[in-house]
């Protein structure tokens, strides 16, 4: 009985003084302090490395640890040091033991948010290029090796949503941390992204948009446990368009298009898309090359995120297509299309003043003064030995590479304005679609016989008036919002309404850089400026339009050997669309297909049947070589006329008809027959 009071009243002491036992046991002050270090080092050494304290070893274990579920707990080893500074003060009275705790405790916790910050972003950022990517190409990865692993559910949200911590005596607010640390992510992701673009040429943009994309839905992840910048506000720091028109984007994509894309690129109508030229007629350009090696984190993640969206980007790099154009539409924005659009008039104007207006001239003195239109009876062989003798020194101009470069360098440019348009008007459809319903625009409903199409119009409106936005906003906001809100409704309504095109204006720019210049229009032989009637001139050979032919005439003729490339490999469909732009702009499309040197040969071949060779020059394959071209040309045409009918409309001149009284039968002597003829006079005429 003694003995069992004593094992039980050992107990009271402690229970009596509850609150130091609690402290007590609860104190785990000693994991901190260093005694056996200092008994290995004799105490030569009282510093050491924060990767030999023991809270920052439990912390960082549970970071680097692949348990999901531990990253909840990763702040409790931090209490480890409320206890040796309370231990510190409290029991040793000894201020520079404190003091080391202290500085312990910034170095570890700033590497504590910087290791967990890069943790987080990094899980967020797989999060996002996974849901980007398509399931089933996720699946075909897997299968080709590249194992693509959708990344396991995480703890987060309650670390995320952890505003005050306790660390010696200060309350730290964690949020505030890891925004500062996410943000600094975000903005070196989009640098990282950004100068990789500018070390790549035009076919870059898809991978900047793949990239933009998937650190926007990673910050739209984040976005829903903290309080971020908002990432247009981001990406305009990274890209310095806060304080320039011109951000580090757009002045790459000019770049690229002047220096790159309009001299080196040909284009092929057939699959829409241009191609680097094989034989570039210039220096290739040179770029800012990335020398540091990019964390995986920077892109997309992980190394096998990265391998696959590389697969996908690769599919892009070698062509220049609609989905380019597209893209460059969406980074550049109404801003930057309009900067890069005049830059590129700019370079169009500075061809037409000075390189192309040269060769013109130059071309203009090589052109024989008269060119006919031979007659059928000669036959077609006949017809194109003379054209060979005639245009033997634009066949033989020794700058002919140089002409036709220059040419496609237009082209290119007016195909790029195309381009742009096309994909511009996809992008304002789908906006006015999206924005219809927040319009009150209510698709028209079907009505059976005997039922109002008006009233069941009023009940749908009626019905989503709640949607309208112009409502909401004059209800629950101010006047001047509201004045706003009917502005750019009225706007977004009549954007499509009233048609503008840039294609549109583009050709009228350059129409007037063509007539303000008389080397196009008013030079001395033009049947226009002599005043001569133009049944006398169609002989003359100053035109434009019979330079064009000419030239048409030497890229038709076939390549003597068989490995030679041939016009529209070197060129591409550029070089036609310069020549009929400039043509139709002109309003010298009709001559030009009246008159054409190829075109009158193929009219007669084509009658004659005839299968010769001239002077090395088989007269089939030229042949078939014209049709084709003709077949351009008049596509080109179309395209332009579909654009320029409602300014040419205006320019065509009302045509003055005389009109004249018909003829009235007189009333004669009854002995003359009714039908018969009036006689002339001094004639005799037989009843």
């Amino acid at each position: 009985m003694i003995e069992q009071f004593h094992k039980q009243s050992f107990f009271w002491d402690y229970l009596l003084n509850f609150d130091a036992t609690l402290k007590q046991c609860g104190d785990l002050s000693q994991l901190w302090y260093r005694e056996f270090y200092l008994e290995l080092t004799m105490g030569r050494k009282i510093q050491f490395p924060i990767e030999m304290s023991m809270p920052w070893i439990l912390a960082d274990h549970i970071l680097e640890s692949t348990k999901q579920p531990m990253i909840e707990y990763v702040f409790y080893p931090m209490d480890l040091y409320n206890d040796a500074a309370m231990h510190a003060l409290l029991v040793f009275r000894k201020q520079f033991l404190y003091d080391e705790i202290e500085a312990e405790v910034n170095l570890c916790f700033d590497q504590l948010v910087f290791k967990l910050s890069d943790k987080i972003f990094t899980h967020f950022k797989c999060l996002a290029a996974c849901m980007l990517l398509d399931k089933r190409y996720r699946s075909e990865c897997h299968m080709n090796g590249i194992k693509v692993v959708f990344p396991a559910a995480n703890r987060y949200d309650s670390l995320l949503k952890q505003r005050h911590i306790q660390l010696l005596g200060r309350s730290i607010d964690l949020t505030f941390l890891l925004t500062q640390r996410l943000t600094l992510s975000f903005k070196k992701s989009l640098e990282t992204a950004i100068q990789r673009f500018e070390s790549v040429n035009i076919t870059g943009v898809m991978e900047l948009q793949c990239l933009l994309e998937v650190n926007r839905l990673t910050h739209e992840l984040l976005s829903s446990y903290l309080i971020l910048d908002s990432f247009e506000s981001i990406i305009s720091e990274v890209n310095h368009s806060v304080s320039s028109a011109l951000g580090r984007i757009t002045l790459h994509i000019f770049w690229e298009l002047t220096y790159d894309f309009l001299p080196h690129y040909c284009y092929n109508g057939s699959t829409n898309r241009f191609v680097k030229t094989q034989q570039p007629h210039v220096n290739e350009t040179r770029r800012e090359k990335m020398i540091r090696e990019i964390p995986d984190v920077q892109l997309y993640g992980t190394r096998e995120l990265n391998q696959a969206y590389d697969i996908v980007n690769n599919l892009y790099r070698g062509f220049v297509g609609v989905q380019h154009f597209r893209t460059m539409t969406r980074l550049l924005g109404y801003q930057g299309i309009a900067v890069v659009i005049q830059e590129m008039l700019k370079v169009v104007k500075n061809l037409l003043d000075k390189t192309i207006r040269e060769f013109v001239e130059k071309l203009r003195t090589c052109m024989p003064k008269q060119c006919k239109l031979p007659r059928s009876d000669y036959g077609s062989p006949a017809i194109l030995q003379y054209y060979l003798h005639q245009l033997h020194e634009i066949i033989h101009y020794p700058a002919l590479q140089d002409v036709f470069h220059c040419f496609r360098e237009l082209g290119n440019a007016i195909l790029f304005f195309l381009m742009i348009e096309q994909s511009l008007s996809q992008e304002e459809i789908k906006d006015l679609l999206q924005a219809a319903p927040f319009q009150n625009l209510i698709p028209r409903p079907y009505a059976k016989e005997g039922e109002s199409l008006e009233a069941k119009i009023r009940r749908l409106e009626a019905k989503y008036a709640a949607m309208s936005l112009v409502n909401i906003i004059k209800k629950l906001g101010t006047e001047k919002q509201g004045k706003l809100v009917e502005e750019a409704d009225l706007l977004t309504r009549e954007r499509l309404c009233i048609g503008l095109t840039t294609f549109e204006v583009m050709l009228d720019r350059i129409r007037a850089f063509l007539l303000d210049d008389p080397v196009w229009t008013n030079n001395p032989s033009s049947a226009i400026s002599s005043n001569i009637s133009p049944l006398s001139n169609i002989d003359d050979t100053h035109d434009f339009h019979r330079i064009w032919s000419a030239l048409q005439f030497v890229y038709c003729l076939p390549t003597r050997h068989e490995n030679d490339m041939n016009v529209e490999q070197l060129y591409g469909e550029g070089l036609n669309f310069a020549g009929c732009t400039i043509i139709r702009l002109l309003n010298e499309h009709r001559k030009f297909e009246t008159y054409d040197f190829t075109y009158h040969l193929f009219k007669i071949n084509r009658s004659d049947q005839k299968e010769d060779e001239v002077k090395n020059v088989s007269l089939p394959t030229f042949t078939e070589r014209i049709r084709k071209f003709q077949i351009l040309n008049q596509q080109i045409f179309a395209c332009l006329n579909k654009y320029l009918c409602h300014t040419t409309t205006d320019e065509i001149p009302v045509e003055q008809v005389k009109c004249l009284t018909p003829m009235t039968l007189q009333t004669i002597q009854s002995s003359i027959p009714i039908y018969q003829h009036n006689r002339l006079p001094g004639t005799t005429s037989e009843c």
